[in-house]
C-alpha cells in the first residue's frame, strides 16, 4: 500500500484448499444423487469467463443458473487475464462468489502486443478441446467481443457444442466489431441488449427466432445495488476520507488495437488533462490488449501511482465499482462501462477516441473523438463534471437474467445442430445469370477492308452490340489515328452498354504474323499497310491485349465459335467477296503455315492460261471468282453493249459491278451466265484441290457471293473430286459479319480460356 493512501477494505477472501475440495465433492455427490433418483436430465451449461469485465455480465446469469439446480447443471471455465497477477488474479472473486471452477486455463501469452494476442488465441485453442470434451456441455455461454471469447466460440463450434452469445449485434467501431460479429456467426443463439443490436443480427441473416432481446445482465444487479446505504464508506475506502460523492473522477482507458499509436497519445493527453483538472481520480489499469504495456509505461512516467490526486488500481469488485461509478462526478476514458452502465445512473461521461464510436449512448455521454492537446479533454471535463443526467435504460430494465433462463429452457437439444442463416429475399441478380455473363463479357473487333474501316463491340454470344463504320483512309497515319479514335469511342460506349471489354481483335487483308501482331504484306486494296505493327499502338493506348490475324483466318475462327464449324474438328472456310480468301481448321487448330501464308486459297491456280491476278500470277481462283473479277467481266460486257437485258436498269453515273452481272444472268443473259459458270467452276476446282490436300469434313462458303456459288461448287465436287471426298458437306455461312466475329473470337477464346 502506498504511503498516504487509505487502506482498501476490499481484499478478496481466499478459501482454504481443503474447503474448496470439500465443496466440490459435495456438489458432485448432489449431482449423482439427483441422477439416481431419476430426475429429469439437467441442461448442462458451461459458462466461460475471460476477464473481470465479462464476469460482471456473466455472474448474474451464473447465480440464476445455480439457483435452479433442478433444471441446470453449471460448469465454470476460467481463462485469460483472470489468472494473471498483474491484473489482480480476479478468478478469486469467482471463488468468493462460491462458484466451483471446473477448469483454469492459462491462455495468455505475455507481451501485450498484436502477436501476443494471436498467440493467446492459439494457446486457448490448444487447451480448450480437452476441457470441453471432459465437460461435454449442452450449451456454452460466451460473452462479448474479446479475443479470448473468439477462441471459446471457435472451439465450441468445431466440437459441435451449442453457443449462446451475449451482447452480440452491437457496434463499437474497432476490431472488437469484427470479433463480436465473428462470434455471432459461430453462435447458435443470441441474447442481445438493445433493439438496434437485434436488428443488426437480423440483418446479418441470423434466425430471428433464436434471438432474445434480454437487456444487459449486469443491469439486473446495478439498478438496485447502487442504492446501497454504504456507498459513502466505499468511496472513502478507495479514494480517502475527505472525498465526497460527485467530487471525484473514475478513469478507465483501454488501448485500441487497430490504432495503438493514437490511443496511447490520447491516453497521455487524458492523464495531462486529469492532472490539470486537479480532482481526486480513481484510475484503473488498462486491459490486456495490445498496447496496454505502453499505456502503463506512460502512467508510470508521469508518476500517476505516486501522485496525491490519483489512486491507481488493477481491479475493483463489481458491486463496489457500481457504487463508485454511480456517485462519481464524472467518468472518463473509452470503457464500454462509460456508455452502458454509467447511463443507468445518469453519471456524466467523457468518452475518448473511437473505441465506442458506434455504441448507443444516453445524453450523459460527451464524445472527444480526437485531440491534439489536452485542452480539449480538459474543457470536456469542465462541461461534464458534477452534472447529473436522466437515468437511461437503453441497455436493460433489470429483468435480463430471468429472460435468459427462460430462453435456455426452450432450447430443444433434439433439433439439428447445424445453424441456418435467414437470408432476406433479394431481387434476382441478373449479373449471376450465365446468359448475362456471356452477354456482358465482350470484345472490341476491328475489320480493315479495302473500302471500309469497321469497329464493333461483340458479346460472348456473337451478338454485335454496337457497330461503327468509316471509310478506310488512304494513308498509314490517318488510318492509325482513325482506328484509335473509333476504338476509344467504343470503349466509352461499352461502359453505358454494360459491356466489359476483354481485349481487341483485328482482322485485316494480307499476310499477318499473329504472334507479333505485325501485318507483313498487304493486298493492293489497302495502301501503306505492309510491315505495320498494329498491336503496339492499340495496346498502349487502350491498355488491353490485342490479337491480329488475316481476314480469311478470322472468318474460319468465327465459324468455329459461332457458326457451322462449331464442334467440327476439320473444316475449311472460303470467303467470296472483293477477293477470295479463307482459313483452314485442322484438328481444331487454325493453320498459319511456316511463313503465315497458309490458306491463301484465292491464289490456288486452276488454269495455266487464265486471266492475270492481282498477286501477279495468272489463273488464280481470285482472278475468276472474286467480286473484282466479276466486276471486270461486267464492265467488259457493258462496254460491248452485251450486259443489259430486258428488266434491267442502270441509273445515271451508276458504276457497273458484280451484282449487275448476276442480275443479267438471272434474267437470261447467256454471256453473263457463261461468266458465272466459269467463275463457279474455277472456285469448285480450287476447293477440290483443298479437299485432296487437307481432307476436311465441311466446306463453308462465306461472303456476299456465297449463295451464288453453292450449287456450282457442289456440282464440281461431285464431278471432279475423288470418291472419298465427294460426300464432303458444303454449306453457306449463316454469319452476317464473319470478319468482325472472327476478330472478336480471338479475344473471347483466349481471355476466357480456363486451364484445368
Amino acid at each position: 500500500m502506498l504511503p498516504g493512501h487509505p487502506r482498501n477494505p476490499h481484499s478478496v477472501q481466499v478459501r482454504n484448499t481443503h474447503e474448496l475440495y470439500y465443496l466440490k465433492t459435495r456438489r458432485a455427490q448432489e449431482k449423482m444423487d439427483r441422477q439416481e433418483n431419476g430426475l429429469k436430465r439437467q441442461l448442462r451449461v458451461c459458462v466461460a469467463t475471460c476477464n473481470r469485465a465479462d464476469y460482471s455480465k456473466l455472474a448474474p446469469i451464473m447465480f440464476g443458473i445455480k439457483a435452479r439446480s433442478d433444471i441446470f447443471d453449471l460448469e465454470v471455465v476460467v481463462l485469460g487475464s483472470h489468472l494473471i497477477d498483474d491484473y489482480g488474479n480476479t478468478f478469486r472473486m469467482i471463488e468468493q462468489d462460491e462458484f466451483d471452477i471446473g477448469s483454469k486455463l492459462h491462455t495468455i501469452v505475455r507481451g501485450e502486443d498484436e502477436a501476443a494476442m494471436v498467440e493467446s488465441v492459439g494457446l486457448a485453442l490448444v487447451k480448450l478441446p480437452d476441457v470441453l470434451q471432459r465437460l461435454a456441455p449442452d450449451i456454452m455461454l460466451v460473452h462479448g467481443d474479446r479475443f479470448d471469447a473468439l477462441a471459446l466460440a471457435t472451439a465450441a463450434a468445431l466440437m459441435n457444442i451449442r453457443i449462446l452469445h451475449l451482447e452480440g449485434g452491437e457496434v463499437s467501431g474497432t476490431i472488437d466489431d469484427s470479433i463480436r460479429h465473428a462470434i455471432s456467426k459461430l453462435a447458435h443463439y443470441h441474447a442481445v441488449c438493445t433493439c438496434s443490436a437485434e436488428r443488426h443480427l437480423i440483418s446479418m441473416c441470423e434466425d430471428h427466432s433464436r434471438i432474445l432481446l434480454a437487456g444487459c445482465p449486469s443491469y439486473d444487479k446495478l439498478l438496485t445495488a447502487h442504492q446501497r446505504n454504504d456507498y459513502a464508506d466505499i468511496i472513502k475506502s478507495w479514494l480517502g476520507d475527505h472525498v465526497n460523492e460527485q467530487d471525484y473522477i473514475i478513469a478507465l482507458q483501454h488501448p485500441v488495437t487497430t490504432d495503438i499509436k493514437n490511443s496511447i497519445k490520447i491516453y497521455e493527453l487524458m492523464l495531462d488533462a486529469l492532472i490539470s483538472f486537479n480532482k481526486r481520480t480513481l484510475i484503473l489499469f488498462p486491459n490486456i490488449d495490445a498496447g496496454s504495456k505502453e499505456m502503463v509505461r506512460v502512467m508510470r512516467r508521469k508518476g500517476i501511482e505516486q501522485h496525491p490526486n490519483f489512486c491507481a488500481v488493477k481491479h475493483v469488485p463489481f458491486d463496489q465499482f457500481i457504487q463508485l461509478v454511480s456517485h462519481a462526478g464524472c467518468m472518463i476514458g473509452n470503457s464500454s462501462c462509460g456508455v452502458r452502465e454509467a447511463g443507468a445512473f445518469g453519471t456524466p461521461v467523457v468518452n475518448l477516441g473511437n473505441r465506442q464510436t458506434g455504441r448507443e449512448t444516453g445524453e450523459n455521454v460527451l464524445h472527444v473523438r480526437d485531440a491534439d492537446t489536452h485542452n480539449k479533454i480538459f474543457q470536456a471535463l469542465k462541461l461534464q463534471f458534477g452534472k447529473r443526467y436522466p437515468c437511461s435504460k437503453i441497455y436493460g430494465d433489470g429483468n435480463a437474467v430471468q429472460r435468459i433462463l427462460k430462453f435456455l429452457q426452450t432450447i430443444d437439444l433434439s433439433e439439428p445442430l447445424q445453424k441456418k442463416f435467414c437470408f432476406p429475399p433479394v431481387k434476382e441478380c441478373i449479373s449471376q445469370d450465365i446468359d448475362h455473363i456471356l452477354e456482358t463479357q465482350s470484345a472490341l473487333a476491328v475489320d480493315l477492308g479495302g473500302t471500309n474501316l469497321r469497329v464493333a463491340i461483340v458479346s460472348m454470344k456473337g451478338k454485335v452490340v454496337k457497330r461503327y463504320i468509316q471509310l478506310n483512309p488512304k494513308t498509314f497515319e490517318e488510318r492509325i489515328e482513325l482506328i484509335l479514335t473509333m476504338c476509344k469511342q467504343a470503349m466509352a460506349d461499352a461502359v453505358h452498354l454494360n459491356c466489359r471489354i476483354l481485349g481487341v481483335g483485328v482482322s485485316t487483308g494480307g499476310r499477318v504474323n499473329p504472334q507479333d501482331g505485325v501485318i507483313l504484306h498487304s493486298t493492293k486494296l489497302i495502301n501503306e499497310w505492309s510491315s505495320v505493327d498494329i498491336r503496339t499502338p492499340l495496346s498502349s493506348t487502350l491498355h488491353l491485349p490485342v490479337w491480329v490475324d488475316n481476314d480469311g483466318n478470322c472468318a474460319a475462327l468465327a465459324e468455329k465459335k459461332f457458326g457451322h464449324g462449331n464442334g467440327v474438328e476439320n473444316f475449311v472456310t472460303i470467303i467470296t467477296g472483293t477477293g477470295i480468301g479463307g482459313g483452314i481448321i485442322h484438328h481444331n487448330e487454325l493453320i498459319h503455315g511456316s511463313t503465315y501464308c497458309a490458306a491463301e486459297l484465292g491464289h490456288i491456280v486452276v488454269s495455266l492460261e487464265g486471266p492475270e491476278c492481282m498477286c501477279g500470277s495468272h489463273g488464280c481462283i481470285e482472278a475468276y471468282s472474286s467480286g473484282l473479277a466479276l466486276e471486270r467481266e461486267a464492265k467488259r460486257l457493258h462496254d460491248e453493249d452485251l450486259l443489259m437485258v430486258e428488266g434491267m436498269t442502270l441509273k445515271n453515273k451508276e458504276q457497273v459491278n458484280a451484282i449487275h452481272l448476276i442480275s443479267a444472268a438471272h434474267l437470261g443473259n447467256s454471256k453473263a451466265e457463261s461468266i458465272l459458270k466459269t467463275a463457279g467452276t474455277a472456285l469448285g476446282l480450287g476447293i477440290v484441290n483443298i479437299l485432296h490436300m487437307v481432307n476436311p469434313s465441311l466446306v463453308i462458303l462465306s461472303g456476299v457471293l456465297a449463295s451464288h456459288y453453292e450449287n456450282p461448287v457442289r456440282q464440281v465436287i461431285s464431278q471432279r473430286a475423288l470418291l472419298s471426298a465427294q460426300e464432303t458437306k458444303v454449306m453457306v455461312s449463316k454469319l452476317e459479319d464473319p470478319a468482325l466475329l472472327g476478330a472478336a473470337s480471338m479475344v473471347l477464346d483466349y481471355t476466357t480460356r480456363r486451364t484445368y
